[in-house]
């Protein structure tokens, strides 16, 4: 379930790609840049900064546990859980049956 606060990000997000996707449309236009070749610029513009966007909006709002053990590669990464969720996996990480090289 998303957070309110998620969708905010998210809706934000759009934004600012939009924006920089439009400024950059904008500074282009004064070269003489056909429509065609601006439109694609923009949308290829708008897409990279979406994802990248989301991506950190993505990574912010996830939890990794990882096992302490050296050489364990036990790992669970946990998005939008509730605290007790996420402490219950934060002690199967600590408990698990530890893997040896």
């Amino acid at each position: 379930m998303k957070t309110t606060r998620h969708r905010a990000l998210t809706a934000g997000a759009a934004a600012v790609s939009a924006a920089l996707a439009i400024a950059i449309g904008v500074r282009l236009s004064g070269y003489g840049v056909p429509l065609a070749l601006l439109s694609a610029c923009c949308l290829s513009c708008l897409a990279t900064f979406s994802s990248l966007l989301f991506r950190v909006i993505a990574a912010w709002s996830t939890t990794t546990h990882r096992c302490t053990q050296p050489g364990c590669d036990f790992r669970v990464s946990l998005a939008h859980t509730d605290a007790t969720e996420s402490r219950r996996w934060q002690e199967i990480a600590a408990q698990h049956p530890h893997r040896t090289l």
